[in-house]
């Protein structure tokens, strides 16, 4: 019998919608000032879906440049594997409409709701899946929401960070000993309630109460959050670090899901990670949830961070509360599709990247880096 195959990503694609929610906008419907939220958060803007753009068009788009940076059909795809909190509607999957809009017809669709870990939960499925011995062979794991129809704008917790996108990455097999390393996740469902949106689900069916309650809404609990990142952050970069015989100075890169730039600063630095290897990529687009970070790995990507041999350290945390970390060491650094480039209306169509933005934030000491509340 032939050893299972070492599975990497192939190449990846991304779709942000060609809306921007400024500072100033956000800040007044929130009643806060602009630079209150660069001082809290470290977000500059946020990308918004039009009224008759879904989860699925968006994350359809990304797994076309995904599939066109890897040379590949959609006919190729024997997986597709997405990751949301905000999915078309409760049923069906998400993943079969963008099935359908992709024409990966020999695809096997459904979704994983992980909330913002939910990229690395969907790549473990995919990445044991092509290990299988099953015959499929390349596997889109996409992560996208559409946070925007979920936000109270007055809520400055919330609305402050929240935004849309969808990123892609495709899943196939690479030479031994690159790839995926191990994949290990956890949960903790006692703090479910930590982050969620309470009511158009089976337990509070929508109403005309929900709706007045605005239980249709995100809520969540800013500090509750920022203890259980700032706590859990170094539970499992540690362990990845441990399980695979590595040491920080092993690791090119860090890309991890981005709830604010400045909460994951502060991670990264506590945990000992030196800045110059944190992808940060929060102030451009917001909090994109299950987007975040395979959106960060196209950005590193694109921006030449990645080369072949490349080791990176992935950490994801996220609503159910749900976390996890691989190392994956990088095979081919493809162009994949787009990354938006920062301070033009770039929409989901191809575009070229401009100079990265400069992100001028206030020093460390004294900050108050939780999620606002």
């Amino acid at each position: 019998m032939s050893p299972a195959p070492s599975i990497g990503v192939l190449a990846t694609g991304t779709c942000l919608p060609e809306g921007i929610l400024t500072n100033d906008e956000v800040a007044e419907a929130a009643g806060v000032d602009p630079d209150w939220i660069v001082r809290r958060t470290g977000v500059l803007r946020r990308h918004i879906a039009e009224p008759d753009q879904a989860a699925s068009d968006l994350a359809a788009e990304a797994v076309r440049k995904a599939l066109t940076a890897a040379g590949l059909p959609a006919s190729a795809l024997g997986l597709l594997v997405l990751a949301t909190s905000t999915p078309d509607e409760l049923g069906p999957s998400t993943a079969c409409r963008v099935q359908a809009l992709v024409g990966a017809d020999r695809a096997v669709a459904f979704d994983v709701a992980a909330a913002c870990s939910g990229w690395l939960f969907a790549a473990r499925v995919a990445h044991d899946w092509l290990r299988s011995g099953t015959g499929e062979r390349y596997a889109a794991v996409v992560g996208v929401e559409v946070y925007s129809r979920f936000v109270d704008p007055s809520d400055r917790a919330t609305a402050v960070l929240f935004a849309d996108g969808a990123a892609a990455t495709i899943l196939g097999p690479v030479q031994g000993g690159k790839g995926f390393a191990s994949i290990r996740l956890g949960s903790d469902g006692t703090a479910a309630g930590d982050v969620l949106i309470p009511a158009g689900g089976s337990r509070l069916p929508a109403s005309p109460q929900t709706l007045a309650d605005r239980r249709h809404k995100v809520h969540m609990d800013g500090k509750a959050v920022r203890d259980f990142i700032l706590r859990i952050f170094p539970e499992v970069l540690g362990d990845a670090l441990h399980r695979n015989g590595l040491r920080l100075s092993d690791i090119d890169l860090l890309i991890s899901h981005q709830p604010n730039p400045l909460l994951l600063r502060r991670a990264a630095a506590d945990a000992g990670v030196p800045e110059d290897r944190v992808v940060i990529v929060g102030h451009e687009v917001g909090n994109i949830g299950a987007a975040s970070i395979p959106y960060a790995l196209a950005s590193a990507d694109h921006d030449g961070r990645l080369r072949a041999g490349s080791r990176v350290l992935v950490t994801a945390f996220g609503a159910g509360l749900t976390w996890g970390s691989t190392v994956l060491t990088w095979t081919r650094a493809q162009r994949h599709g787009i990354v938006p480039a920062p301070r033009t209306e770039a929409s989901c169509m191809e575009a070229p990247r401009s100079e990265a933005l400069e992100l001028r934030l206030p020093a460390r000491k004294g900050l108050e880096l939780e999620p606002p509340n």
